[in-house]
């Protein structure tokens, strides 16, 4: 179990430095609108490239920061149901989940995302508008982001193991920003009560 967390460690770590870096694009995704659009405005030029680089800016930071967003827990989850849940049940939820509904469904579409990229690399295929960029780029990111995800998803089932069989410690701060606020605000509350009753 040892050599697996270590390896889950690197994964996370892979992914979280890949995420952090790729999360900057929004900027450059928001900047790039913003020029073209004062282009636009001032000087009734426009562009197709541009607008598809905001597009293609904008996915790659879904897809390439898909795998850090699991890795923080700030995928959309069905909390209102999960949190009423014990603990125990809510380790095997997730344990599940990733197992039999993640893991399927990054390998099916890494298996149909990479013969749609291969072809599109193959012909070099360019965007159907006039002075648009070139297609296989962005379904590139598609593979990309889901073999990145993938390798999340295997880190996460070796986390969820690991924290079952009492070998990692579940804290709340490894189950997302959402988790550890309502923790926090649940301890100033008592912390609130407390003094009120001392007082």
């Amino acid at each position: 179990m040892k050599g697996l967390l270590q390896l889950s460690r690197v994964i996370d770590t892979i992914n979280e430095q890949i995420g952090k870096k790729i999360a900057w694009l929004i900027l450059v995704a928001v900047l790039v609108a913003a020029v073209n659009a004062i282009i636009r405005k001032a000087f009734n030029v426009s562009s197709n490239a541009w607008l598809e680089l905001q597009w293609m800016l904008f996915g790659a930071v879904f897809l390439m920061c898909a795998a850090w967003t699991l890795k923080v827990k700030e995928h959309i989850r069905i909390d209102i149901v999960n949190g009423l849940l014990p603990k125990s049940v809510q380790r095997w939820i997730d344990l599940i989940g990733h197992t039999l509904f993640l893991m399927p469904f990054c390998i099916l579409m890494i298996y149909h995302s990479w013969p749609f990229f291969v072809r599109s690399y193959a012909i070099n295929e360019q965007s159907l508008s006039a002075g648009g960029l070139a297609q296989w780029p962005a379904k590139g990111l598609v593979v990309i982001g889901f073999v990145m995800l993938a390798i999340q998803g295997v880190s996460e089932i070796i986390k969820q193991v690991a924290i079952m069989r009492g070998h990692l410690e579940d804290d709340e701060t490894l189950r997302g920003h959402a988790a550890a606020a309502e923790a926090e605000a649940h301890r100033l509350l008592e912390q609130a009560k407390q003094q009120g009753v001392a007082s």
